[in-house]
């Protein structure tokens, strides 16, 4: 809206704040009677008016104040209040080293469903999969990395070269590298997968597409 010519404004006698720092967050939310606002599992001792939002790790505070501590799928922050604003200059400078925790998420959503990045080293990723029924993946292979599926819910529909199967709860199948492949969700209820991947390469841009259903880019 910001850069639209098409807007109108009417006046109007409210309050208005658009909550967009951490330091905001905290204003508008309640606070108990030292001050703090403690989302999520947190343990806080000694500790006074600040906020600590927690989102699966356990946070233990012990004696601090004023500061601001935000555990997320991708990082942690610990700031001092009055500078959560000032975290735009580490996003800036992970951009400028190329850290791969400024280029995506550990949580990425896809037309067909999203994956969730669950552990990662040298020569192997370990991810979550959900496809949303009646959707399927691209067709699609990789040269530096082999995968394998582990269905835990659902039944998936499975493409490895010419050979399609299907695969049920507690069953498994391998994806060799270089080989075409397709993993779809023909049920009606989500689909989920634990892929492991193992190979000297595993970036997202290793992905040759052959076919896709959503309007990207087709490699070959």
């Amino acid at each position: 809206m910001e850069k639209s010519k098409r807007v109108a404004a009417i006046s109007m006698d409210i309050y208005w704040s658009d909550i967009g720092s951490w330091d905001s967050l905290y204003d508008v939310l309640d606070k108990d009677e030292k001050g703090n606002v403690l989302l999520g599992n947190v343990v806080a001792k000694d500790t006074k008016n600040s906020l600590i939002l927690g989102n699966k790790k356990l946070i233990a505070s012990v004696d601090l104040q004023d500061l601001v501590i935000i555990e997320t799928d991708d990082a942690i922050l610990i700031t001092k209040r009055g500078s959560t604003q000032r975290v735009k200059h580490i996003v800036e400078e992970l951009k400028a080293k190329n850290r791969i925790e400024a280029l995506e998420h550990r949580r990425v959503y896809r037309p067909w469903g999203e994956y969730t990045v669950l552990e990662e080293g040298e020569r192997y990723k370990i991810k979550r999969i959900v496809v949303k029924p009646g959707a399927k993946l691209s067709l699609q292979m990789h040269y530096h990395r082999s995968e394998h599926w582990v269905v835990v819910q659902g039944t998936a529909k499975v493409t490895i070269g010419d050979k399609v199967m299907y695969v049920h709860e507690n069953e498994s199948v391998f994806v060799p590298k270089s080989t075409p492949h397709r993993l779809e969700n023909p049920g009606k209820v989500p689909l989920e997968v634990i892929e492991v991947q193992n190979g000297e390469y595993l970036g997202e841009d290793d992905i040759v597409r052959l076919e896709d259903l959503y309007g990207r880019k087709v490699d070959v």
